[in-house]
């Protein structure tokens, strides 16, 4: 049997990290606080604190050698970016960028994806709303992807407005 694709989401406390895994799953349940390490079906939910402290960044690490794909999740509502500059080239996965809250009124979401430009220098950027179900198949289809070439093929492919893939010049 073939391996299956995981993901990991990781974004600061309150970037709607938990809530995109439970509309990504389907529940109707709210999403609580995440306390620890959450595993539900192919996401693996983290704790914010994990990304806003680095003496958590070897969890990420660790958790990150469980699974195929990394979600980098920014609040569009936030003006802070969380991670590092190249923060996914630190980690040997698939890198998706996702933009959450893209329909709060508060959200600027060209600010946003100019931000996950800088953390993911290659790889798609998903703009979603959980509570919409905007951008939710198209994180799926990535997820089932195995490599930036099939990636980049679907977001090309895509009509939706809400994914494009970013590359740098420059490897």
């Amino acid at each position: 049997m073939a391996k299956r694709n995981r993901a990991m989401m990781l974004g600061s406390i309150g970037a709607g990290k938990s809530t995109l895994t439970h509309a990504l799953l389907g529940y109707k349940a709210k999403a609580l606080k995440t306390q620890s390490l959450t595993y539900e079906d192919w996401i693996v939910d983290t704790p914010g604190e994990y990304t806003e402290n680095p003496m958590f960044y070897k969890n990420i690490m660790a958790t990150s050698l469980e699974v195929t794909h990394v979600l980098f999740i920014q609040d569009a509502t936030k003006k802070k970016v969380i991670f590092p500059p190249g923060f996914s080239k630190g980690l040997n996965k698939l890198p998706i960028g996702i933009v959450s809250k893209a329909d709060d009124e508060r959200a600027d979401v060209n600010r946003a994806v100019e931000q996950l430009k800088k953390v993911i220098p290659n790889g798609p950027i998903v703009i979603t709303s959980a509570l919409k179900r905007q951008g939710l198949v198209m994180i799926r289809d990535l997820v089932a992807c195995s490599n930036l070439e099939e990636m980049k093929a679907l977001t090309e492919g895509s009509r939706h407005e809400d994914v494009t893939f970013h590359e740098i010049l420059y490897k």
